[in-house]
This record gives structure tokens, C-alpha cells and sequence, in this order.
């Protein structure tokens, strides 16, 4: 929906801000976590404090801001901690046609030729809805971004609320420019459009305080919305091809084996691999004929470690995952995700649910379901079983007590288990009762740092290894002795290396290590967030942090060559994380063609999904990608794709990317015209 020029002379004709204070109610599942109060004084100074917990983390941020006429700001200041504990302080001020700004990930200054607005580095509800608002006022509704980019605003849909005889008229809108997917905003109706609600869905809702009860149905009406765009996108960028398919002249990875032979040619039939010949020895027709002039022709990728969205899906397909495991997550919404990407409602990789199983305590992930006795650990576990869920997933407040009695249960009916290790537990204890799987390469190495009376709930899981793990003697008896116990069960470890990368290592204002490779491809408003670390690495740490980070890096490849089986998982930017996982898993001395391996073959396998998938087999569902180079010798290829296909409809990550506000990595590889 367009906001007409009248609407826009009426805001413009209004004053900029009225006076008083704002409280908004902070939302996780339902539950307050937080709050954020807005004061606005009679000089039209905008004061801002907002703080909420979530799984045992979250950011506590006071802003400060004036604005001009034309809403953007005239000045603007940030302090504060972020989502994990590092510091913020980030401001900005304009002096005429002068702006000049300041962060922990740059500084710098311009002379304004142009109405612009300045997006700080932690841009949360209320930052959000002054830049849509501000947005709005444009001609055109699009506005230079500060220090670099441009946004567009895009409203969607209004809605009359009504509760306990009050009435809000709300609009949706959608900001686009901060990152690879819109950022949306409940505003209350034209001339005002201030903040009313900002959600997050499955997860997060901030909401005017006292209209909580109408956060379920502005998150549907916002679901429904991003739907109707996801809808179009997928009737663009989704390309069925007539069968049979044929993909000619591919070097096909054997998946099994990790290994790469001569060129070969591939039918695709009916969404299934149907027959696999010597490159050029079979003179049959296809009705749809894709030369890979010796690409390497891959299984799709598996992530392993998901937590999926609807736009986050789409970027999974870009980045060649056709399967992703979703740990945990709201179970209405992703399962209507899961429904969407089969009917192809939506672009997405087919979608494996593990049932997230998280204790009551204050430090409670609220996802899946969240029990206080082991009654309602069975139920839960029933529940997942009785809808064909093949694992679950306990988490940190699930009370250690319970961990033999439900893995033991979950064996019963049929379903493996993993997670975190509860607080007060080490891995090895979590091993000894039943767990098939661990997640995060810090919950296995905590195993050797934590004492009795460490509550892992909260930062201590990532701080405890960021201090201590680069003293691990991997040669020690006690190391030795624990590997020697997963060998024996055998246990499978979900690393996700790349998550801890930046968090690590990263120093404030330095290029983001897990996305340096392709930070010239993003939105310049992301590029500059991926400047900021969300940990507080510090010049008095960095060194020991880093060394830590490589100790865990060296412990993955030890479990590799003590033959404990791996899986790839990410947890996240989805679609570009997994090919950095790939090459940490090479630095760690695992050889490229194994870390595909991994990728593919062992995905599948632990996704009991191996009848179908993980190989280019006959027989198999047609998940493939092609990719220029040969990332058997050099991971780093495995960007360089050019097609993906999935249940042999075909996709071009270059569509995909430019469709999402990204510079392609790799020309499309289209099929031969009759």
C-alpha cells in the first residue's frame, strides 16, 4: 500500500513528537521479559531505556535523540551493554549539512546533500520505528542511510484495535535496507506514527504495555504479510523444469566415500534421481538439458543447526542447504514454515524438527516446551514422537535429575537425544545418561572448566571458555579419557565453530572473520553491524580469547581424528555460515572432500533421512547443487554456486541474492534452449 502525498503533508503540517511517557511490555512467548520505557520531554528530547532477558542473555540500552522536522535525527546517543555483555556507545550529530558519527565500529563524518538518516549499530524497536517513520515523510518513501546505504519503507496493512474500551489504529510497515530480509514495525495511524509494537515472531514481542493481548493477533496479520511477499518471490524465483532432466558433463562428489570422479551425466525424473551415465555415452532427449561443463555437482548441503524463519529460509536455498534441522523453536510457527516450503508457498529447504524440551527457571529458552516436572517431560516427549519428530533437544535450565529417566523414555519411543548440558552438569555426565548428541563445541570443552557450583545458564557457558580453554592440554589424561568415552557410545558432536568465531576473536571495529569473505556482498547497513562484536573482546583479551578459540578449533579436529562422528550446523546468518563452518573444519585438519562429507552424507544419516538423501544416488530425491571450481581442493569454492536443485525444481542463488538486496557471488548456469 503507497501512503498518499495528503497523508504526507498531513504529517509534515504536525508537530514532530508530543510530550510525555510511553511503556512498552517486552515478550517472550508469551511471558514479560523486559521493558522499555519512552519519555519524551518538552524540548522534544526522546529518552529511551530498554532491557529485557532471554535464555540468559539481553541487551540493557539507554538512548538518548532529537529530531528534525523531516523526522530524522538531529542528534543521537547509545550506552549500554549488548545481547552479550559487550559494551556500546555509539552517536551521531548533525550540524547543518554536517553529520558526524562515532561507534565501536567506526567514525567518521559527511557533508549531507540530501534528507538522511543515521541507522546506530544496535537498532531495536523504537530506533526502528523513528527510521520508518522518518522514512515516510520521503518523497518516494526511500532515505540515504548514514554512514552509507539507502532504505525504503513499504506500508502493508492497518488494523482498528479495540480492549477494555480503548481503541489503537496501527499500521504495519516494513523497513527495507538493514539487513538480507525486511525489518517490521507496528506504528500508530498517520499524523503520529509512534512505536506500538515491534515482533519478532516465534520469539520476541515489544508491545504499548497494556495491549499485550493483541500481540497474537498483530503477529498473524504480520505473519500473513510477510507470507503474501514471500508468495510472490517464490512464484518469481522458483523455476520448475519439464522432465526428464538432464545434467550434463558433472563431476559428481561421491558423498559416501568423499571422493570425486571423471565427468558424468545425471537424469532427474519426476523430482528423483533417475539414472547416472559416463558423460556423453547415452544419446537419449531431456526435455530440459543444464550443461555443468565439468562442474562439480554436489548432494545439498545440510544444516544442522538451524533456527529457521521465513526469510532466513529463502537464503538457506541461495547457499546450497536443501535440508536444515531446525533445535528449537516456536512449534505453531514452524511448523505453518514447514508447511509453506512444501507447498511452496515459500522458498526454503525442507526442514527437519527436533522438539526443544527447556526446564522452568529465569534463565528459560521459551521455545518448544517449557516444563517443571518430569510428567511434563514425558508429555512433551510424546507429543514430538506422536508428530514423527526423530529427536529432541533438552537445553540449559532442564533439571540434571531428569536427564537419565528422559533419555531413557525418548529410547523408548523411538527418538534420539541431544542439546545443551544442563547447568550443573558436565558432558560427560550428560553421556553417561543417554544423550546420543551434543550441540556447540563450548558444551563439550566445558567439560573440563566447569565446577559443581557453575551455573552455565547464563554468559558463564561462553565466558568460563573464552578465559581457560587455551590451557587445555589436549594430550591429558583427562581429554584422552573423555574422548575414549564418546568413542565408546559413539556420541556425535554439532560444533558449530563458526557461531563462536566472531564472539571470540573479533575486536571491536575489526571485519567480522566468519563473513570477511563476502561483507562486500551484504547491505552496507549490515556490513557495518558485522563491525561490531556482541562479546567484550578487549586489547587485554584478545590474545588469550583467540587462543582459546583456536584450542577449540584444534579440539574439533581431534574429535575428527579420534573418529567421533560430526555434523555441520551453523546457528547463524543462515545461508552463508555453513560454507564458513566447512572451511574451520578444513583448519582444523579435516581434509575438504570429508568436510563435504560431513556436510552431506553424515546430515542425512543423522537425519535418518539417508533413504532419500545425503548422496547422488538413483533412486534419491534430486537435491543438488553445481558449483564452479572444485571445493574437494579448495572449500572456499563451495560459494561459487550456480545452481540449486530441490526435488528437481530448479533455483539460481544470483536470483535469490539480488532479490534480497545482495551482490551475487556466481552467474546462473541456465539450461540449453530447444
Amino acid at each position: 500500500m503507497k501512503i498518499f502525498p495528503a497523508i504526507l503533508l498531513l504529517i509534515a503540517a504536525t508537530p514532530v513528537l508530543s510530550a510525555g511517557t510511553t511503556h512498552y511490555t517486552v515478550q517472550t512467548q508469551g511471558k514479560k521479559a523486559g521493558e522499555q520505557i519512552t519519555q519524551v520531554a518538552d524540548d522534544g528530547t526522546v529518552s529511551v531505556d530498554f532491557s529485557f532477558r532471554d535464555n540468559g542473555r539481553g541487551p540493557d540500552l539507554k538512548e538518548q535523540f532529537k529530531l528534525a522536522k523531516d523526522g530524522t535525527f538531529l542528534n543521537y546517543s547509545a550506552t549500554g551493554k549488548s545481547e552479550f555483555g559487550a559494551p556500546i556507545d555509539d552517536s551521531f550529530v548533525r550540524n547543518g549539512d554536517q553529520a558526524e558519527w562515532k561507534s565501536l565500529a567506526d567514525r567518521g563524518n559527511t557533508n549531507l546533500t540530501r534528507p538522511a538518516m543515521y541507522v546506530p549499530t544496535e537498532a531495536w524497536a523504537e530506533v526502528v520505528a523513528r527510521i520508518a517513520r522518518a522514512i515516510a515523510l520521503q518523497p518516494g518513501q526511500r532515505i540515504a542511510a548514514l554512514p552509507a546505504g539507502e532504505l525504503s519503507v513499504e506500508k502493508l496493512r492497518d488494523e482498528s484495535l479495540q480492549l477494555n474500551g480503548s481503541r489503537r489504529d496501527v499500521s504495519l510497515y516494513a523497513v527495507s535496507g538493514f539487513f538480507t530480509e525486511p525489518a517490521y514495525v507496528w506504528l500508530t495511524r498517520a499524523p503520529e506514527l509512534r512505536l506500538f509494537a515491534s515482533i519478532f515472531p516465534g520469539w520476541l514481542t515489544v508491545i504499548e504495555t497494556g495491549w499485550e493481548l493483541v500481540g497474537e493477533r498483530l503477529e498473524q496479520q504480520q505473519t500473513d504479510a510477510a507470507g503474501a511477499t514471500l508468495r510472490t518471490l517464490a512464484e518469481r524465483l522458483r523455476h520448475p523444469l519439464p522432465s526428464p532432466i538432464l545434467i550434463r558433463n558433472a563431476r559428481v562428489f561421491d558423498a559416501e566415500h568423499a571422493g570425486l570422479g571423471a565427468a558424468e551425466d545425471v537424469y532427474i525424473n519426476d523430482g528423483r534421481i533417475a539414472a547416472i551415465y559416463a558423460a556423453g555415452s547415452s544419446a537419449q532427449e531431456a526435455a530440459s538439458v543444464i550443461d555443468a561443463g565439468g562442474r562439480v555437482l554436489l548432494p545439498g548441503l545440510f544444516d544442522m543447526h538451524d533456527h529457521e524463519s521465513r526469510w532466513s529460509a529463502m537464503q538457506q536455498i541461495a547457499g546450497g542447504v536443501t535440508t536444515a534441522r531446525d533445535m528449537g523453536n516456536d512449534n505453531v510457527v514452524l511448523a505453518a514454515l514447514k508447511q509453506d516450503i512444501e507447498r511452496n508457498a515459500t522458498i526454503g529447504p525442507r526442514i527437519v524438527r527436533l522438539g526443544f524440551i527447556e526446564g522452568e527457571s529465569e534463565f528459560s529458552a521459551r521455545l518448544g516446551f517449557v516444563v517443571s516436572d518430569l510428567d511434563g517431560v514425558k508429555r512433551a516427549v510424546d507429543w514430538y514422537a506422536q508428530r514423527g519428530y526423530p529427536q529432541i533437544k533438552l537445553y540449559n535450565s532442564f533439571k540434571p535429575e531428569w536427564v537419565s529417566a528422559t533419555t531413557e523414555y525418548a529410547h523408548q519411543r523411538g527418538l534420539r537425544v541431544s542439546g545443551h548440558v544442563p547447568a550443573f552438569m558436565r558432558a560427560e555426565d550428560a553421556v553417561r545418561q543417554g544423550y546420543d548428541e551434543i550441540q556447540h563445541i563450548n558444551q563439550v570443552m566445558l567439560n573440563f572448566f566447569v565446577k559443581p557450583t557453575d551455573d552455565t545458564r547464563t554468559l558463564l557457558r561462553f565466558d568460563l571458555l573464552a578465559e581457560q580453554a587455551h590451557g587445555l592440554d589436549l594430550d591429558s589424561t583427562a581429554v584422552r579419557d573423555f574422548i575414549r568415552l564418546l568413542q565408546e557410545k559413539p556420541i556425535v558432536i554439532d560444533p558449530t565453530l563458526a557461531t563462536f568465531e566472531a564472539p571470540f576473536t573479533q575486536l571491536q571495529g575489526e571485519p567480522d572473520p566468519t563473513f570477511g569473505k563476502i561483507a562486500d556482498h551484504l547491505p552496507t547497513v549490515l556490513q557495518r553491524n558485522l563491525r561490531t562484536n556482541s562479546m567484550n573482546v578487549t586489547t587485554e583479551n584478545v590474545a588469550r580469547y583467540r587462543a582459546s578459540y583456536a584450542k577449540m578449533v584444534d579440539f574439533v579436529g581431534l574429535l575428527y581424528r579420534s573418529g567421533i562422528p560430526l555434523v555441520a550446523g551453523t546457528d547463524n546468518m543462515a545461508g552463508f555460515t555453513l560454507h564458513r563452518e566447512l572451511e574451520l573444519y578444513v583448519k582444523a585438519g579435516i581434509p575438504p572432500a570429508e568436510a563435504l562429507r560431513i556436510a552431506t552424507w553424515n546430515g542425512a544419516k543423522y537425519t535418518r533421512t539417508l533413504d532419500r538423501l545425503g548422496s547422488i544416488t538413483p533412486g534419491k530425491l534430486a537435491d543438488l547443487i553445481l558449483v564452479e571450481g572444485d571445493p574437494t581442493q579448495d572449500i572456499a569454492a563451495i560459494r561459487r554456486i550456480s545452481l540449486v536443485m530441490k526435488e528437481g525444481a530448479v533455483y539460481y542463488p544470483s536470483e535469490i541474492h539480488a532479490a534480497t538486496g545482495i551482490k551475487p557471488f556466481e552467474p546462473p548456469l541456465l539450461p540449453n534452449k530447444k
